[in-house]
């Protein structure tokens, strides 16, 4: 069904389209024909202390305001992240600001944390409690002369209707952004959170996402960096800022972070990294070109203890999550697993 839809929705522009996407959640528009499907013991797993009914998540940046991660469970999800989530609400880049690479089942986006602001954001949170578990991303303003505050000011404003909260340093989209992914700046900013948590008397846990376009050193000094100061979960990764001379679309050129099936190798790799450096420590959420359960499958070979997902839903629609969770069992099944959890890190052994 969401094939024929594919081709009037692709005649819209990227931005326009999410926001009617947006509201077509949000006034129960999307009809029950892809409502939850059975849930596998296969796919159970704990998050976070948590029990949760699969492993695939809604990754940040679909639902920025918080305006639909109830209806996002019931399409499925074992998790939803909202955000990114600034202090003080802010328009973004100039637009046009989101690009399709259909024939690289790609998106570029050059969106700039646009968001309605951390204290709005929150009014709503609390008039539409949560479902199922949420994680906060927060981020800083473009224009603050203090980011390791904007990120102090986004725990002490979430952390009691939050899951768990994710420090956002790796967008491309906002100006040095990524300078955080230091060891010394990024350690700083974590002892600093973890000081923040002490006075607020919170266990909230803590998670990173950060960059794929980041060398071998960097991503030992991260690791390194993330264990010592009781991170509990890393996110790889965000958008990428590398080069896109085998992609064919004739967008490819558009200045953003790419998304999408052309980093899901370069996203893996990095996984399988970190997952040598981290295993038994630090849980792994595996992001970037999940779009059917091999990919899936993939991504806890190389040491995913979990999955998200956004650009899939663009090009596969709102019942994404029921083919990934009925193609996952069928592999898991034939590899004669009785839970998806042991064949994290495969790949490794």
């Amino acid at each position: 069904m969401f094939s024929n839809l594919r081709s009037l929705i692709f005649k819209l522009d990227p931005e326009t389209a999410h926001t009617l996407a947006i509201k077509s959640l949000k006034f129960n528009f999307v009809p029950n024909l892809f409502e939850d499907g059975k849930d596998h013991s296969l796919l159970k797993t704990k998050l976070f202390n948590k029990d949760i009914k699969n492993p695939i998540g809604m990754a940040a940046g679909f639902d920025k305001n918080a305006e639909v991660y109830n209806q996002l469970f019931k399409l499925g999800f074992g998790f939803v992240e909202v955000g990114t989530i600034t202090p003080l609400s802010q328009y973004g880049n100039p637009k046009p600001r989101v690009f399709r690479l259909v024939e690289d089942e790609a998106l570029i986006n050059r969106l700039g944390f646009n968001n309605h602001g951390a204290q709005n954001i929150l009014n709503r949170i609390k008039r539409n409690p949560k479902t199922g578990i949420l994680g906060i991303n927060i981020g800083p303003n473009k224009d603050t002369k203090n980011r390791l505050e904007d990120y102090l000011s986004g725990v002490r404003i979430f952390y009691e209707f939050a899951d768990y909260i994710t420090i956002n340093i790796s967008s491309p989209n906002t100006e040095n952004l990524r300078n955080f992914h230091d060891q010394t700046r990024l350690d700083e900013l974590l002892k600093e959170i973890k000081k923040e948590k002490i006075d607020l008397g919170s266990k909230i846990p803590i998670v990173v996402k950060i960059a794929p376009d980041i060398n071998n050193n960097e991503i030992e000094k991260i690791s390194e960096v993330l264990i010592n100061n009781d991170v509990e979960a890393v996110i790889i990764s965000n958008t990428s800022n590398a080069t896109r001379e085998k992609l064919l679309d004739i967008q490819k050129y558009q200045k953003g972070g790419l998304s999408g099936k052309p980093i899901e190798d370069k996203s893996n790799l990095l996984i399988n990294k970190f997952y040598k450096l981290i295993k038994n420590k630090i849980k792994i959420i595996g992001v970037g070109g999940v779009d059917s359960g091999l990919s899936a499958y993939n991504k806890f070979l190389a040491g995913a203890d979990y999955i998200q997902l956004y650009t899939g839903m663009v090009y596969k629609g709102p019942n994404i999550v029921n083919m990934i969770k009925n193609d996952l069992c069928e592999i898991l099944l034939k590899e004669g697993v009785k839970n998806f959890t042991e064949i994290i890190g495969n790949k490794s052994k």
